[in-house]
């Protein structure tokens, strides 16, 4: 393989001053540790162990054509250098590396090889394989340039592109050379409070980057309040279905002169809630009776915080009667003392759905989470949300058997794709405090962890349909006789670590890539 110049032996009679001290080969060896990694999406770094002898190096990029599978092992596979090079360097010196090569097409695999080049005869080529990732240059979107119906889209000034596709509608817009040169775009006939994915596309079909945005509320049905505004006397008195659509800021309730906390408002009339922006979303600080009348009450993207009120839930039914509910979606809650809802009168209500918020630090201190008493519903369901540092020593859903009462209601309780951190956190306390006779309950795609309780105690609870749940430290829940109360676990538990990125500072992004279930949110 190598020339090998001659030399003399020795042996132990030998004069030692005749051994022989090096080697000398008529070629250089091939550079080795040669490191290809990705930056910035499209440009790779990259970086040898120098050769003694060289004065340059050779450098040789290729397509790599042979369909290798990320999950496979590369270093085991023959590098196919046949064809023509998609880019060269020459003349690449020790001092010069590590060199950063740029402007590779994105989410492409890539062939490099290396070769030394001296005095004496090139050496061999050192190969490896790189991925690069998916280019992102777009901006995210400046909450000033987003409206109900158009967006200004920002990329790098400069970077250029054939069209920009958005989807849902599959909109597309093709780029022109000023928007190459500002490196911005406005699309209009948009969807008010829709959700849309942007991606800037090259002509080949590679995209350059992605961004989502979801378009503002159309105040054309709706009316505009801000935090200075008597909005109190507005909800109180609106037309039944009024439209509030709320400006940024915080929306304190009056405060009740003789507990001196917080008040709460008294709706008896039906009213939605939203954000103006959901960049910057409005905060109304206090909490809601509900009287006959408020026969639904929908928010959406705004912030429920209980701080600094008497420690009464977020809502609470005051009157008897049938309403149709309480619509939740995406918000946040927090700090209310005794639950979430609780509906200790002979109210039934058709539904109460919570989706894609977070909830956290309400002690349940004199109550239970979501908590019905005296009254009913037709469903309940909890999806897409995270619940964590909430009733510790309570129950986490509570229905009392008033069925005489309400004849023909079976409630149907739905809890999936949810992250509960510590919920329940007591022996004696259960997941399922459903006494309601009747009940359908399901239990699926869930995160449970650090938690003692069960799951039930009660004979009327009914076995919920269960699947795809992930329990961490939650062995009552997932183990059969480790909580000598429950009267059942899941027999379809999965057992394991989420691995939380930073549940301290209710951070739950998972880390375990085998766990899927939870709040999608947290999920890579």
């Amino acid at each position: 393989m190598f020339g090998l110049a001659t030399m003399a032996l020795t042996t132990a009679c030998d004069d030692q001053s005749d051994l022989v001290t090096e080697i000398d080969y008529s070629r250089l060896f091939a550079p080795i540790n040669l490191e290809a990694k990705v930056t910035n999406q499209v440009n790779v770094r990259l970086n040898w162990s120098t050769v003694s002898g060289a004065t340059s190096y050779v450098v040789e990029f290729y397509e790599d054509n042979d369909q290798v599978t990320d999950s496979e092992d590369n270093d085991s596979e023959v590098l196919d250098f046949s064809g023509t090079p998609v880019k060269s360097l020459s003349e690449v010196t020790a001092e010069q590396l590590p060199i950063v090569v740029k402007g590779f097409e994105s989410e492409t695999k890539y062939l490099v090889r290396v070769m030394a080049k001296g005095e004496k005869a090139d050496s061999k080529w050192s190969g490896s394989r790189f991925k690069t990732s998916a280019e992102q240059i777009m901006q995210e979107v400046n909450p000033d340039e987003l409206t109900a119906t158009s967006v200004v889209l920002r990329w790098t000034p400069g970077e250029e592109a054939e069209k920009i596709v958005i989807t849902p509608g599959d909109i597309e817009h093709k780029v022109t050379s000023a928007e190459i040169a500002e490196g911005a775009a406005t699309i209009e006939g948009l969807t008010p409070e829709t959700q849309y994915t942007a991606k800037l596309m090259k002509s080949n079909g590679k995209s350059r980057g992605s961004v989502t945005f979801e378009t503002l509320i159309d105040l054309g049905d709706a009316i505009g309040v801000y935090p200075e505004d008597d909005w109190t006397t507005l909800f109180t008195e609106a037309e039944d279905g009024t439209i509030f659509a709320l400006f940024p800021g915080t929306y304190s309730m009056p405060v009740d002169s003789e507990s001196g906390k917080i008040g709460k408002l008294a709706l008896n009339k039906s009213i939605s809630i939203k954000a103006v922006r959901p960049n910057d979303r409005p905060v109304i600080n206090g909490s809601f009776q509900l009287m006959e009348g408020a026969s639904l009450i929908s928010l959406k993207q705004v912030i429920l915080d209980g701080t600094g009120t008497d420690g009464s839930q977020a809502f609470d039914y005051k009157e008897a009667g049938t309403y149709a509910g309480i619509e939740i979606d995406d918000c946040e809650i927090h700090h209310y003392g005794k639950g979430f809802f609780y509906i200790n009168v002979a109210a039934q209500l058709d539904h109460i759905t919570i989706n894609n918020s977070l909830i956290h630090d309400i002690e349940c201190d004199g109550g239970d989470m979501f908590d019905c008493r005296a009254g009913a519903y037709n469903s309940f369901s909890l999806t897409n949300s995270t619940v964590w540092n909430c009733c510790l020593a309570r129950d986490f859903v509570r229905m009392d058997d008033k069925s005489s009462n309400f004849a023909g209601v079976a409630p149907v309780i739905t809890i999936s794709n949810n992250t509960l951190v510590g919920v329940s956190n007591d022996a004696s306390r259960r997941i399922f405090y459903v006494r309601f006779k009747g009940n359908v309950l399901t239990f699926m795609n869930n995160i449970v962890t650090a938690t003692v309780g069960n799951f039930s105690n009660q004979k009327n609870t009914a076995v919920p349909t269960f699947g795809k749940n992930v329990y961490f430290q939650a062995d009552g829940l997932a183990t059969a006789g480790a909580n000598a109360n429950a009267l059942w676990v899941d027999d379809k538990a999965t057992v394991a670590d989420p691995q939380f990125k930073d549940a301290a500072n209710g951070d739950f992004t998972v880390g375990n890539e085998d766990v899927t279930a939870g709040d999608p949110r947290w999920l890579n």
